[in-house]
Formats: C-alpha cells, sequence, structure tokens
C-alpha cells in the first residue's frame, strides 16, 4: 500500500548565528585548547554557514552556563512552541482541518516532558481526543525518515485515515562548552534548531512523493559509534573515530535492498559533506544531484530529524519528474539507517 507525502513545512527561529560568530566564541572560550587549530579549520570545513538557534548564542541553555533541567526544558518548550507552528502550517497547507487528523506521529531527541510532544500537539492544535499517537524520542538524525516509515505502516494499514508527522530538535541546547572533544566542537558549529510538518495519507492530495516501500538497518558492532549522553551540565552527543565512516558502510545493504533500480533523486541527511556524499555516489547520483543536501546544511545546519523533511521541501521547488524513483536515507545513534523508497507523483 502507498502512502502519499504533501511539501513539509519548516519553521526556523528567529536567532539566525553565522558560522564565524560560532568560530570566535570558540577562540574565545577555547583559546588555550591544543588542538584549537584543527578544530577551527574542521569547523571550517564543516559545510554550514548559517544555522537557526532559538535563543541567541550567549543565552545561558546555549553558550552559556545552564544546568540540564533548564537546558532540557528550555529545549522541550521551544521544539514544542516550533513543532505548533510547523504542524498548524502543514495541515492549513494540505487544505484539511485538525479536525481530519487521525494519527500524529513525532519524533525529538531534545528536550523531556512527560506528557510527551504527541500529547502536547493534540491539545495545542485541537486535534480530536481520539486522534492515535506514535511519539519518538530517541532517533535524532533518522526521525524524519524513520517517521515517514511509520506513517506508510500506518495508512498501509488504515488506508482512509490522515497522518500528521512532525520531527523537531532544539540542538543548540546541546551547545555546551563542558565538551571539548574535537567532535564535540565541532557538532557546535553543525547542529541547529528547527521543526519540520508533513501530511501522509493513502490517496495523494498534493503532488510529491508516494512512498513504495521502506527499509530499517542498524550496523553491527556499532552501538558506541554515536550515543547521547546526559549529566548535570546538559545533553550531549558524543562519537567515536569510527563514525564518520558509518553511513558508507551502511550503503552495500541499501544498494542490496534497491536491487538493480536506478535512482533518480534522493534525500540525503545533510550530517555532513562527506556523508552526503558518500550516499550520493552509493546511489549513482552526482553532488549536482544532491543539491538540495548541500543547500540545506549550508544555510541551516543539521536540523536532526527535520532535516530530511527540509530537503524534501526543496525538492518540491524543482521537483523530479513524474513517476521518477527517488529515495530518501538518513541516520541514527546506535548506527542505524533508515531509508525509503518511491516515486514523485504529479
Amino acid at each position: 500500500m502507498p502512502a502519499h507525502v504533501t511539501a513539509p513545512l519548516v519553521t526556523l527561529p528567529a536567532h539566525k548565528v553565522t558560522t564565524d560568530e560560532i568560530l570566535d566564541d570558540i577562540q574565545s572560550r577555547h583559546h588555550d585548547h591544543p588542538r584549537l587549530g584543527v578544530i577551527l579549520r574542521a569547523i571550517g570545513n564543516c559545510g554550514v554557514t548559517t544555522r537557526h538557534f532559538t535563543r541567541p548564542l550567549q543565552s545561558p541553555t546555549v553558550a552559556g552556563d545552564a544546568g540540564v533541567h533548564e537546558r532540557t526544558q528550555a529545549a522541550f518548550d521551544d521544539a514544542l512552541t516550533m513543532a505548533t507552528d510547523a504542524a498548524t502550517r502543514a495541515i492549513a497547507a494540505a487544505g484539511i482541518q485538525p479536525g481530519d487528523i487521525n494519527a500524529v506521529i513525532t519524533s525529538h531527541a531534545t528536550g523531556y516532558s512527560v506528557p510527551n510532544l504527541d500529547v502536547h500537539l493534540i491539545a495545542a492544535l485541537g486535534l480530536p481526543p481520539t486522534t492515535r499517537r506514535l511519539p519518538m524520542t530517541t532517533l535524532a538524525c533518522a526521525g524524519g525518515v524513520h517517521s515517514l516509515i511509520r506513517a506508510h505502516d500506518y495508512v498501509t494499514a488504515r488506508p482512509a485515515d490522515t497522518v500528521l508527522v512532525v520531527a523537531t530538535e532544539c540542538l543548540s541546547t546541546s551547545y555546551n562548552h563542558a565538551d571539548t572533544s574535537i567532535p564535540s566542537m565541532i557538532y557546535k558549529a553543525l547542529f541547529a534548531d528547527s521543526a519540520a510538518a508533513t501530511i501522509v495519507t493513502g490517496t495523494p492530495i498534493q503532488p510529491g512523493l508516494r512512498i513504495d516501500d521502506t527499509f530499517e538497518y542498524w550496523l553491527p558492532d556499532s552501538l558506541d559509534r554515536y550515543a547521547g549522553r546526559l549529566d548535570a551540565t546538559g545533553m550531549h552527543f558524543d562519537s567515536t573515530r569510527q563514525a564518520p565512516a558509518a553511513a558508507a558502510q551502511t550503503m552495500p545493504t541499501l544498494r542490496n535492498w534497491l536491487g538493480r533500480d536506478l535512482v533518480d533523486f534522493a534525500v540525503i541527511h545533510p550530517g555532513g559533506p562527506s556523508i552526503i556524499r558518500d550516499v550520493a555516489q552509493a546511489l549513482g547520483l552526482d553532488d549536482l544531484d544532491a543539491h538540495h543536501s548541500y543547500a540545506s546544511l549550508s544555510e541551516n545546519g543539521n536540523l536532526g530529524g527535520a532535516s530530511i523533511l527540509d530537503i524534501l521541501a526543496r525538492t518540491h521547488t524543482t521537483p523530479p519528474h513524474n513517476g521518477a524513483l527517488g529515495v530518501a536515507a538518513a541516520f541514527g545513534p546506535g548506527f542505524t539507517l533508515s531509508a525509503l523508497r518511491g516515486v514523485w507523483q504529479d
């Protein structure tokens, strides 16, 4: 059973932060770091020019000294605000009403709340109290594709239903000067804040991506490649020296799943320039084919789970030809690959 995805709506917060500002902040706070030159060069090569934060760079929950409670509360509050805005606009753009939503699937890895984002959105959006819920909180960068996979599963079981998918992250609250490893310094420049939402249905209501099949894969012996860590100073994201090669290591399995199908376009998670390039090449595509992923990375940074929806939204601005075969792929802690394939429908 296919699932049809509307053009995602993306919400970016107010504070645009340049890479030069982050370089200045790191040089000021870590002027005596023994690998400072390496760090600055790596940040300059990470592919990000600007990104948006929900709060100013020097606020307590970003480059300041706020503790875990203040950071996690700010992350959830700001994520909910952005998610509500993106979802409201996605529902309106689809030409439906909040009462038409039958299920909501949410993804976020920053912030903490019980009840979770799904229940808060039902209240904030005025969704029916019978709305089915699937909240996911640890998928991180894989969250956007993984949520679409679960939406595909849902409309396969209930083809007449309408599903709201929302991915949101407030990754700026992991910008923490207690982290001084080279990967964590790069994450300061790579991560950003946003929310994105889309509507998934069993029958098309707009031109766009039709999901025909989905794929999930865990790379064996990779539990430490990327991992979240919580301590008194806040949420941290750690990675090992093997992490940058992990995406490429999942590509043979992805290619095997695709078989001999020739891919016309791809929606690739922008975890960094090398990840975009490795995936595009594995799919038989080049940098021009992946230009929306590179543009998203440059202009918005790594938005976590919302990134894939931002790139899908950009794909709508220069849509592939009718019937073009497409693949979406994103990567999460574990190390996991979430992927889907389908065709573009006019």
